[in-house]
């Protein structure tokens, strides 16, 4: 059950990655994030009303909000990542974000193991290939690569931050449920003021009434995504769990290569993987 529900993981994560990036290239990535995680709040408010998480409230919540606040900032920057793509590079870079639960257990005083410190400087060592050396082919400007590492870290903080935020199921829900609400508000706030400073909310075309079930994916697959590792980790081994979940990037790079037909370059294929066994090495280390 365990293997299950971690592939399924890593699919939901990797198809709602892509999804993402795809849509960000129509419609500004701010609108993607606002629009995509409303739909998950409706959805996660039915959940947390049907399964009585709201019994679960607690001053544990504040990391929940935490993590609402930090989310946003992730999400955008690695949706404008994968808008200058290519999706196969990012995806995987995106990953290394587990560095950052890492670092605080160490911050805690844990210490961690060889496989771990050899997936440092793998996850490193692929960073710096996946960029160049030279600009040629599938390119990744500085800036993708910069926008990524900031979502790295966004992403690994939101773990920490929802793992200190429920201890149940339910309470997991209701983590969820009020870090999309603040995703929601931190996220509409940067829009409004976005708008404000003459950024365009929307794409010429208006509102993508079209795109509205993809925009429903993109914020129910992250959701789901979460429910499925939570499930996961409590049916077996966490690390198994961590390890299968972590192949996400994979999902995200098949889809690019099957439906846009991106196309690489050996040293920025050779970085992106480089990225992905570090990432497997510091989930299993």
């Amino acid at each position: 059950m365990t293997a299950l529900f971690a592939l399924a993981t890593s699919l939901l994560w990797g198809l709602a990655d892509f999804g993402g990036g795809l849509l960000t290239r129509r419609t500004p990535a701010l609108t993607v994030v606002v629009v995509s995680q409303s739909i998950a709040v409706v959805v996660l408010g039915a959940v947390v009303v049907a399964t009585g998480g709201w019994s679960e409230a607690g001053p544990q919540l504040w990391f929940a909000v935490a993590a609402g606040l930090v989310g946003p900032v992730a999400m955008l920057a690695f949706y404008k990542a994968l808008a200058l793509g290519p999706m196969g590079v990012v995806s995987p870079l995106g990953s290394v974000g587990v560095a950052v639960p890492v670092g605080v257990g160490l911050v805690l005083g844990e210490r961690p193991g060889l496989l771990q410190f050899v997936g440092i400087l793998v996850a490193v060592a692929g960073v710096c290939l996946a960029g160049g050396p030279q600009f040629r082919g599938a390119p990744v400007q500085r800036q993708a690569i910069a926008l990524t590492l900031l979502a790295a870290f966004g992403f690994g903080a939101v773990m920490a931050l929802i793992a200190e935020a429920s201890t149940t199921l339910t309470g997991l829900f209701l983590a969820l449920f009020v870090q999309r609400v603040t995703n929601v508000a931190a996220g509409g706030l940067a829009l409004y003021v976005s708008v404000r400073r003459g950024a365009p909310a929307l794409a010429a075309d208006g509102f993508p009434w079209r795109s509205l079930p993809a925009l429903a994916f993109v914020g129910l697959a992250d959701v789901a995504a979460n429910g499925t590792y939570s499930i996961a980790a409590q049916h077996g081994p966490v690390t198994v769990a961590a390890v299968l979940a972590s192949l996400y990037p994979v999902v995200t790079a098949v889809a690019a290569r099957g439906v846009l037909r991106e196309r690489l370059r050996a040293v920025q294929a050779a970085g992106a993987g480089l990225a992905l066994v570090g990432t497997v090495l510091l989930a299993s280390g």
